[in-house]
């Protein structure tokens, strides 16, 4: 599972490729804004750690990763 985390004042946004689900992900993520304070911390599927303070969120994408895709569309 692929999630993208935009942060306030950085210009790009975290990509990470997590191993759990997207509700698991999503529970985390309103967990942590509801409460307006702690850090999201994602664990990707080579076991690095990421940590990004709630206060500092501007938004999360949970999607599917586009594994796989080369080459080239006519």
């Amino acid at each position: 599972m692929e999630v993208k985390i935009g942060v306030q004042q950085a210009q790009r946004e975290l990509v990470v490729e997590v191993g759990e689900s997207a509700e698991e992900i999503q529970q985390q993520v309103s967990d942590v804004l509801a409460s307006g304070e702690g850090v999201i911390v994602l664990t990707d599927v080579k076991g690095r750690r990421v940590v990004v303070p709630g206060a500092k969120v501007a938004y999360v994408e949970i999607g599917t990763g586009v594994a796989g895709a080369v080459g080239f569309r006519s």
